[in-house]
């Protein structure tokens, strides 16, 4: 079943960002450059945006539309740290597919008021704010699935290649949404609400959540566990056994001090932080820098998680050659600190600039983020100061995502107050962000440095095993 768990979680978890990808693209439908149309067929107004959707038609959209994804990230950030404990103590297959179910309909929701001709604010708030909440369910549960199933061996190499479905997820979500964005932008919600149900009922009837403890081979080779005679060869009446005791649930603050779970979670705070802005304000940059159309947009932004896919494979594959996973992240960030502030003031230039800018920086952003959201999240999951108890893998990684969540809130949040002050202020905001998920790392790194020179030193002999 390793393979299948594999694919259906990577099934689910692309179908989860999927579904969150059509807010990015359809904001410059909401508020597009009237002007480019010609005359107000309704000749009302000499309004610049009267071909806008209300309530998005002010001069505050920007705002709007840092609140609305503000609602989903803040809602997201506190429901994962609630969500890890309820993976530990319900049945992994029910709760993701019921989550999933939750999702599709709230996704949904926020497309219909397209046709429902919705221009009241907080209906596209509130179904943000459930969404955020029940689309907790899926992260804890995908990886504590693959984390029963994989152990440490090729873990990193592994795991970055299954994280790639969060890049596929926002290139499929990027190019179903733009499908729709100009014609009928509710379709861009419903389509992929219909899909990540279709995938949650898949998700509920196939997926195998971890091995079975008892099978045909917990029986001696003479036994026969189907003995409908009666006659057993072993008495089990006159020798009964205590059954094993299960490894209870770690608390919160257990799961806090492991070592490496503070130092990961806050560096993640600050690089999800950046790899989110992008997530929801790279086609609106686009389009207000590069002057492309909604589609268009939308689709050169998939080149950035195109570049997040080449990312997490590539962090992964070096961490498990170098046995170094903090110190593998803290070199990406540091190299994509000046990637960010070229892509701001040459990323412009030409078409082919752009595209291979966008592919580096999204390889450098999201590696790291994808690999401590992966690999380290299961690692320290499985941490040997645990003796075993695997009950706390769901715990650890809703920590570590959901105080990442609290940055990818900040983020679009921070850009959409920026943003009106000037785009280059928001690439200031972001490398100030990368700069610290490095310096948080900073202890852990000093440690795998200092192993790896007791390692070379005990390989020369300069040092007694």
């Amino acid at each position: 079943y390793r393979g299948l768990t594999l694919v259906l979680t990577f099934l689910c978890y692309t179908s989860y960002h999927l579904s969150r990808k059509p807010i990015s693209i359809v904001k410059s439908q909401l508020h597009p450059n009237c002007s480019s149309l010609g005359p107000n067929p309704r000749n009302d107004s000499n309004s610049s945006t009267w071909c806008s959707w209300a309530p998005f038609d002010g001069d505050n959209y920007k705002e709007l539309f840092g609140a609305l994804d503000n609602a989903f990230l803040v809602a997201y950030a506190i429901g994962m740290f609630i969500s890890g404990i309820f993976g530990e103590r319900l049945p992994l297959r029910y709760y993701l597919s019921g989550g999933m179910l939750l999702s599709g309909l709230f996704t949904a929701l926020f497309g219909f008021g397209y046709f429902w001709d919705v221009h009241v604010l907080w209906y596209y708030i509130i179904v943000q704010v459930c969404n955020g909440l029940v689309q907790t369910t899926g992260w804890p549960a995908v990886v504590a699935c693959v984390g029963n199933w994989f152990g440490k061996g090729k873990r990193g190499l592994i795991m970055g290649i299954w994280n790639s479905h969060t890049s596929v997820g926002n290139i499929l979500g990027s190019l179903i949404a733009g499908a729709w964005v100009s014609s009928a932008w509710g379709l861009s919600f419903i389509v992929p609400g219909i899909i990540i149900t279709t995938v949650g009922i898949i998700c509920f009837f196939f997926l195998v959540e971890c091995e079975c403890e008892k099978g045909p081979e917990a029986f001696p080779s003479n036994e026969d566990p189907l003995n409908f005679s009666g006659q057993s060869s072993v008495d089990c009446s006159n020798s009964p056994k205590e059954p094993a005791e299960e490894p209870e649930a770690i608390s919160f603050f257990g799961a806090l001090r492991i070592p490496g779970v503070v130092e990961f979670s806050l560096c993640l705070l600050f690089a999800k932080l950046v790899s989110y802005t992008f997530l929801y304000w790279l086609p609106l940059y686009i389009v207000n820098v590069a002057h492309f159309g909604a589609k268009e947009a939308g689709d050169l932004s998939t080149l950035f998680d195109v570049g997040g896919i080449l990312g997490g494979i590539l962090a992964g594959l070096i961490s498990d050659y170098t046995g170094g996973r903090a110190t593998t992240c803290c070199v990406m960030l540091v190299v994509a600190a000046p990637m960010l502030f070229l892509y701001n003031h040459i990323g412009q230039n030409g078409i082919g600039t752009s595209i291979a800018m966008l592919i580096v920086c999204g390889a450098l952003v999201n590696g790291p983020y994808a690999l401590i959201t992966t690999a380290v999240s299961a690692d320290l999951g499985t941490h040997e100061s645990l003796k075993g108890n695997a009950k706390a893998l769901s715990t650890v990684t809703a920590i570590i995502d959901g105080t990442g969540s609290i940055g990818a809130a900040l983020g679009p949040l921070l850009a959409g107050l920026i943003s009106p002050t000037g785009w280059n202020n928001v690439f200031y905001m972001l490398i100030a962000a990368d700069v610290l998920a490095c310096l948080l790392l900073a202890r852990v790194v000093v440690k795998e440095v200092r192993g790896w020179c007791g390692y070379m030193a005990r390989k020369r002999g300069y040092v007694r095993p």
